[in-house]
C-alpha cells in the first residue's frame, strides 16, 4: 500500500512539473515576469513544429486550442514558420493539426475557427510596405546602401522584404509579437544561427518582452525539447542583455 502511495505522489509530482505555467517556478518567475499560457503554447508549437517533432507537437497543439488560440491562429503560427524553418517542416505541421482536429472532431469537440486576415489595401510597392515593417520591428532606419548578404545576394534582401516583411508579417492574424515569439522559438531550436537570434531576441525586446519573458521561453524549450538548445538561446539572450546595457 504504501509503495502504491509513492508511487501516485510521484505521477502527481511529474504532472505538475510537465504541466507547470509552467515551469515559472524552475525559472525563478513569478506571473508578472512569465509568458502567459497562449504566449507558452505559441513558443512550444513553434519549437516542435521547427524540430519535426510530430509526437510533441499534437500535445502542444491540443494545449493551444485549450490556451484559447483560434484554428487560424495556430494555422497562422505554423505558415509563419516557412519562412525560417521551410516547407518540408511546415507542412508536416499543417498535416499534424489536421489530424488533431480530426481527433477532437471526432471526440464532439468544437474548436473556435477564429477570424481571416484582412485584406491588404495598401497599394504602395511590398519592397517599400515591408521595410516599413521592419522599421516598426527593430525602432531602426532601413538604409538604403547594401552590406554583407544583402549585398552580395541583392535578390534575396528584395525576398526579405517583400514576402516575409510585407507578405507574412502583414497578415494581422498575429500580432508582430506573437511572430517573434514564434520565430525566436524556430530558430533557437534550429541551431546554428545565432546572429539571426540575437537579431530576432533585440526586436522582441523591442516590442516590449521581457528579458524574463525570454527566459521563460527558454526554459519552456528545455523542458520540452531539451537542455542544450536552451543553454545557447541563453547565451544568446546573455550577449544581447550585455550589449543594450552598454
Amino acid at each position: 500500500m504504501k509503495s502504491i502511495k509513492v508511487f501516485i505522489l510521484l505521477t502527481i509530482m511529474a504532472s505538475q512539473l510537465y504541466f507547470a505555467p509552467d515551469v515559472m517556478a524552475q525559472a525563478g518567475l513569478n506571473d508578472n515576469q512569465a509568458l502567459d499560457a497562449r504566449y507558452q503554447s505559441i513558443v512550444t508549437i513553434s519549437s516542435f513544429t521547427a524540430k519535426g517533432e510530430l509526437k510533441g507537437l499534437k500535445k502542444a497543439l491540443n494545449d493551444g486550442l485549450a490556451a484559447g488560440l483560434s484554428i487560424n491562429e495556430i494555422k497562422e503560427v505554423i505558415v509563419h514558420l516557412y519562412a525560417y524553418c521551410g516547407f518540408p517542416r511546415s507542412i508536416r505541421g499543417l498535416q499534424s493539426f489536421m489530424s488533431v482536429l480530426d481527433e477532437r472532431k471526432s471526440k464532439g469537440i468544437t474548436d473556435k475557427v477564429g477570424r481571416e486576415a484582412t485584406p491588404i489595401k495598401d497599394t504602395g510597392s511590398k519592397f517599400e510596405r515591408g521595410k516599413k515593417v521592419l522599421e516598426a520591428l527593430t525602432g531602426q532606419p532601413q538604409i538604403e546602401a547594401r552590406a554583407g548578404y544583402a549585398a552580395f545576394s541583392p535578390e534575396i534582401e528584395v525576398f526579405l522584404k517583400e514576402h516575409l516583411f510585407a507578405d507574412i508579417f502583414e497578415r494581422d492574424i498575429l500580432s508582430y509579437t506573437d511572430r517573434e515569439l514564434a520565430t525566436v522559438s524556430a530558430l533557437v531550436n534550429l541551431g546554428g544561427v545565432e546572429p539571426m537570434m540575437q537579431s530576432h531576441m533585440g526586436i522582441a525586446l523591442h516590442l516590449g518582452i521581457t528579458e524574463s519573458q525570454l527566459k521563460h521561453l527558454l526554459s519552456l524549450i528545455e523542458m520540452n525539447v531539451g537542455k542544450k538548445e536552451a543553454e545557447a538561446g541563453r547565451q544568446v539572450l546573455s550577449n544581447v542583455m550585455n550589449s543594450r546595457r552598454k
